[in-house]
């Protein structure tokens, strides 16, 4: 059985978790230009995620491993 999520799904996701948090962090504490810029790294890191996935599954159905 396929698992929905492999390792490196679990990193990517903490990755954006962390940078989100992260920009919480700065915008309430003053901070809010930088607060804006790390927050805007969440959708870049999560489409960086997908298109890789993405890549590793085109790969799989090139090869006719699925």
């Amino acid at each position: 059985m396929n698992n929905l999520f492999k390792t490196s799904d679990y990193f990517i996701l903490l990755a954006a978790l962390v940078s989100l948090a992260i920009s919480i962090a700065f915008w309430f504490s003053g901070l809010r230009e930088e607060g804006v810029f790390i927050g805007l790294w969440v959708p870049s890191i999560l489409g960086f995620g997908n298109y890789i996935k993405n890549l590793v599954l085109q790969n799989k159905i090139d090869r006719q491993d699925v």
